[in-house]
């Protein structure tokens, strides 16, 4: 049995807040017109994202690890989802354009 202590929630918390401040730092230094391009190219990262989260929400063995868990798949998800919208909305611009049937004349 694994035990968990004080330390190792501090470590935890240690590493999360580095790595929100690095992906802070590195979006944010990201070019507005560059940020659909890779959305979309980093789909499968958001995927391995969701597989991380799900094996933390399986291998949680208290309420509150399950709670982090559940959190992370639904976020994890929305991001996947997220990305998938941006990506069509980026491909829809680069499709012709349909255009409408001339209308037929009537015959009397």
């Amino acid at each position: 049995m694994i035990t968990a202590t004080s330390m190792t929630f501090i470590i935890a918390l240690y590493i999360f807040m580095l790595a929100a401040f690095t992906g802070y730092v590195v979006i944010s230094r990201v070019p507005s017109i560059l940020h659909t391009p890779l959305m979309s190219g980093s789909n499968f990262i958001h995927g391995i994202v969701v597989v991380g989260a799900l094996d933390a929400l399986f291998n949680a063995t208290s309420i509150y690890g399950q709670i982090i868990g559940f959190i992370g798949v639904f976020l994890g998800a929305g991001n996947v989802m997220g990305g998938y919208v941006v990506t069509d909305r980026m491909l829809a611009m680069f499709r012709p354009s349909q255009k409408p049937a001339p209308a037929k004349k009537e015959q009397q």
